[in-house]
């Protein structure tokens, strides 16, 4: 079994809205016949990045604080599981 300690909120709250707003609209820019400038496009490309990089950020942060509580009880912190011996 597992559980998150944390009570965070799930998703890209580290983003703000408008720039998901802006790649959103970026990205339906990007489909009509007139495209994307190539200003817009390196502006895609960097809140992209930064996009995926919240994400990622996120995710450790969930996995350093979730907890595996094995059958007899005990409790071993995700981010503390390498340091335990295979069994």
């Amino acid at each position: 079994m597992c559980y998150n300690r944390s009570n965070e909120k799930k998703g890209t709250e580290d983003m703000e809205k408008w720039k998901l707003d802006r790649i959103s609209e970026l990205y339906r820019r990007s489909k009509t016949p007139e495209g994307l400038t190539e200003e817009e496009k390196m502006e895609q490309s960097q809140l992209r990045d930064e996009y995926r990089r919240s994400v990622a950020a996120n995710f450790q942060a969930q996995l350093e604080s979730t907890v595996i509580v094995r059958p007899d009880g005990e409790r071993i912190m995700v981010k503390d599981r390498k340091k335990q011996p295979k069994e």
